[in-house]
């Protein structure tokens, strides 16, 4: 089985167990050090003894190519900037779901939305709420009216008034 980690944070892994080597540990003791099997460190040694140390450089995996292009994922990434009604849905709040769908509408491509969530958060782009407030919204006149009126309005009497404590009781007229 593959040890988790990036290919650079293998090659790290690799060049300290030759360093360890080379300081005078025992095979065994760095195998235990990084948690490796004892013949992936006797498998390093042998690669940096047959290349150097170009035999320990990090080897990116090939993996499944991408169903889309270079240009079509920078087209995917830009419609962030637009809104998704547009596009023609109701409302101005993107998804993994709509994604999938103006990919496939686009190009034929078909994606999981579950794939495409975890696509675009390694990209910088995760869930998004619109905020429920108007941008045209007076913050000023709502304070205002926050600490002003709603007070007189809920209470009956004014907001500069002194507040009723708990155990006092509204005079009647």
């Amino acid at each position: 089985m593959r040890t988790p980690g990036t290919a650079a944070e293998l090659e790290r892994r690799r060049r300290l167990a030759i360093q360890k080597l080379q300081e005078g540990y025992s095979a065994s003791e760095v195998a235990d050090f990084l948690k490796v099997h004892l013949r992936t460190v006797h498998h390093w040694w042998a690669a940096f003894r047959r290349d150097g140390p170009d035999g320990l450089n990090a080897k990116p995996h090939p993996g499944r190519p991408s169903k889309m292009t270079s240009t079509q994922i920078r087209q995917v990434l830009s419609w962030f900037r637009k809104n998704p009604r547009s596009f023609g849905f109701g409302t101005e709040l993107w998804t993994a779901r709509r994604v999938a769908h103006v990919i496939r509408r686009k190009w034929g491509i078909e994606y999981n939305p579950r794939y495409l969530n975890a696509w675009l958060t390694d990209r910088g782009i995760t869930p998004q709420k619109p905020q429920r407030r108007a941008r045209e919204a007076d913050r000023e006149a709502i304070e205002r009216w926050r600490t002003h009126d709603w007070p007189r309005l809920q209470n009956g009497r004014d907001a500069s008034a002194r507040p009723l404590s708990s155990s006092m009781k509204a005079e009647r007229s």
